[in-house]
């Protein structure tokens, strides 16, 4: 089962603005009529129930959106670029790569979140003309998509999540009372993956239950496939802690039961609190009731609800399975969601932002400047233009790049340089 991937995703590009003048025959001074261009496609990721785990991410790692096309004369707008759909499964959380912020957490079928957005598209030379203007021989080139490592994360949405050490015979419940067939066998560990079963009670009444991989001392810290296992732990609305009281395996069930509480308390102290029933397991083994008494007692003493039972004999099995319907009526679905705190909108940085770099040289300093919206800017922009280089500098002293360049001391014959383009500050 692959639940965790990361991937790059871009958002296309908005198209360039574009300069043309109208020229036909009998229509003197035709005017500029540069097209717009369109704008990117965005990157949209849909919760599809018919995804089950992350394969699809496991081999390709890169999701680009289509680019906005670029405008035309005759005020023709480029096309936009198609958005890019990406189905991913339900319960399926997208994090920043780069700072872990959860972006969004994709709980609901169908819901759908935009995770990069496609760049706007760039304006053409016939919004720039004014009465004093009439010919501007410049355009708007279009905005850049976003783009951003991200990583998809799944946790798995089961209404009851089977918890216990490994070989406490949690495969064999979720196998009798379903029709899920995880692999059994008599040795640890032999779950690698959760495993999803359907419990039916009564004609149209029925539980979806998770067998997750056994937990041991230490999982909370990643100890074997800890982190693994217990993510998804967090998505069920109640535990059922099945525990071998036989102690067949050697180890003393009271002490068993308390370490995989305790390790549930550590990874994350929400899951302590989620509603837990225990099945004390392996009945129908003779050693069972030499330590049922007082494992009970102990249990009850912290509030739980004990059923002794046999996962191969199947003997109290279905009065437990019915108690879990009962108790699962009772508890409201929103417990699914634990991310809504966290969850955050991504948006990037505000493009207005700019940097400045001040370089010395042997007579003089050149000042630097970065960011989207200089950058964008100076493509726009025919340097060969005086107009258009008028309105260049008009701009930057609008975003504030000016100011800030009187603020680091800049001169007059000193350089200024935004990408290729370098000129001398004149106050």
């Amino acid at each position: 089962m692959i639940d965790r991937a990361k991937i790059h995703i871009k958002a296309g590009n908005g198209g360039n603005g574009v300069v043309s003048f109208r020229r036909e025959k009998y229509v003197p001074a035709g005017g500029p009529d540069g097209g717009d261009g369109g704008s990117g496609g965005s990157v949209i990721f849909v919760a599809d129930e018919g995804v089950n785990t992350l394969i699809d991410f496991k081999y390709k790692k890169t999701f680009k959106a289509e680019a906005g096309k670029d405008g035309a004369g005759q005020k023709m707008s480029g096309r936009s670029g198609k958005d890019l759909i990406i189905r991913i499964p339900p319960g399926t959380i997208i994090r920043d790569a780069e700072t872990g912020t959860v972006l969004n957490d994709m709980v609901e079928p169908g819901e759908r979140f935009i995770a990069a957005r496609g760049g706007r598209g760039g304006r053409g030379n016939q919004h720039f003309a004014t009465p004093v203007r009439q010919a501007p021989d410049f355009a708007k080139a279009g905005n850049e998509g976003d783009e951003i490592d991200i990583i998809l994360e799944l946790k798995l949405i089961a209404d009851v999540g089977l918890i216990g050490y490994p070989n406490a015979g949690k495969s064999t419940v979720i196998s009798f009372l379903s029709s899920a067939r995880p692999k059994i066998a008599d040795y640890p560990f032999t779950t690698l993956e959760p495993v999803l079963g359907v419990v039916s009670i009564d004609e149209g009444e029925s539980f979806v239950m998770a067998d997750i991989p056994g937990i041991i001392e230490g999982a909370h810290e990643g100890v074997g496939l800890g982190h693994e296992f217990l993510r998804h732990i967090e998505r069920t609305r109640m535990l059922l802690h099945v525990v071998d009281v036989s102690a067949s395996e050697g180890r003393d069930p009271i002490s068993d039961f308390n370490k995989v509480n305790e390790e549930l308390r550590k990874y994350n102290i929400a899951l302590a609190s989620r509603p837990q029933v225990v099945a004390a397991n392996k009945c129908d083994l003779p050693d069972f009731n030499l330590h049922f008494d007082s494992f009970k007692d102990e249990a009850e003493k912290l509030g739980y609800e004990v059923f002794p039972v046999s996962a191969v004999t199947g003997k109290g099995l279905r009065q437990l399975a019915g108690y879990l319907s009962v108790r699962l009526a009772q508890i409201p679905r929103t417990v699914l969601n634990l991310e809504t705190e966290f969850k955050k909108v991504y948006t990037l940085d505000n493009e207005d932002t700019f940097t400045i770099r001040k370089q010395e040289s042997t007579d003089h300093f050149t000042y630097i400047i970065e960011g989207r919206l200089p950058l964008k800017l100076v493509r726009s922009i025919n340097i060969r233009s005086y107009e258009s280089m008028q309105y260049f500098h008009r701009s930057l002293r609008k975003m504030g790049v000016m100011d800030e360049l009187e603020r680091l001391g800049i001169k007059e014959g000193d350089t200024v340089r935004v990408d290729d383009v370098e000129f001398e500050y004149v106050p």
